[in-house]
């Protein structure tokens, strides 16, 4: 994962002693700082796409699109568009 510099921030966090100890014998000593940092990025990740599905929940009304109102009803319509003639060479 490639991320552009930025200014690092120096802070103070209290961490349980074990979890620190488990993070030096996986990142060494000196890779602290950086194991955190990209466990931090992964999880804001995580709650960023949670967010935005919380947000949309509902956003498609099974009156308005009873294609999608059940799992089974979303198979049945892919699996219609997938059948549906695609060649955009053949205007009979």
């Amino acid at each position: 994962m490639r991320h552009r510099m930025r200014m690092a921030v120096r802070t103070n966090l209290l961490l349980p002693e074990d979890l620190v100890r488990e993070v030096d014998r996986i990142a060494g000593p000196r890779g602290r700082s950086r194991y955190v940092t990209d466990a931090l990025r992964r999880q804001i990740k995580r709650d960023r796409m949670k967010e935005a599905i919380d947000a949309s929940a509902g956003a498609l009304d099974p009156a308005k699109y009873p294609q999608w109102a059940t799992s089974d009803k979303v198979v049945e319509w892919v699996r219609a568009l997938r059948a549906e003639e695609t060649d955009p060479g053949s205007e009979d």
